[in-house]
């Protein structure tokens, strides 16, 4: 491929990855798991762009880093897609209309919070949002979740985070348990 069809390549998709994220940053409310369920509609079901697995291991890598989940997602999808500049194009697009709305609502919120009208539509977005996490949550389930040790691992999870263990050693367990499973307990680098 030529140079300017490159160049003009890289564009197309970095005005594709922002546009998704700049839209998806201004209409989604309820955060990461609402707009990771749009990321699988957009990206996986309808362009191909990721399969199921792709979206919920960087689902998974995004959530175990520090920063903001969908941050961290968005721009690792950017970068699946073009390199690092989709990958600032998605982060750059996600985090614009929020950027701006918390700068008013900072700047207004005792007036706004006070009102009954806020008040009322906030109350609706979060009834509406549960379905929408549900959702998420239920198709990272059929990908994560695929036989009876992450059946096993997900239960001890879930229980060591109600005695209060944090996510960090959660996540390193189940990196080094999942190790241990893949590779029989044969640690050698290589085949």
């Amino acid at each position: 491929m030529k140079k300017g069809k490159k160049i003009k390549e890289l564009l197309r998709k970095i005005w594709m990855v922002f546009f998704f994220y700049l839209k998806t940053g201004l209409f989604t409310f309820g955060g990461g798991w609402s707009i990771v369920a749009q990321m699988k509609r957009e990206f996986v079901e309808k362009k191909n762009l990721l399969t199921e697995e792709d979206l919920t291991d960087m689902t998974s890598v995004g959530r175990s880093l520090p920063g903001t989940m969908i941050g961290n997602v968005s721009f690792m999808f950017g970068y699946h897609i073009g390199g690092a500049a989709c990958g600032f194009a998605a982060l750059i697009g996600i985090a614009f209309w929020p950027f701006i709305i918390l700068s008013i609502v900072a700047v207004l919120y005792d007036a706004v919070m006070g009102n009954p009208f806020v008040a009322g539509a906030m109350t609706g977005v979060r009834a509406v949002v549960v379905p929408i996490m549900i959702s998420a949550t239920a198709a990272l389930w059929k990908q994560s979740i695929r036989d009876t040790f992450c059946i096993f691992l997900m239960t001890a999870a879930f229980l060591a985070g109600m005695l209060g263990i944090g996510n960090v050693p959660l996540i390193v367990a189940g990196a080094i348990l999942g190790i241990l499973k893949k590779t029989g307990g044969n640690l050698r680098w290589g085949k």
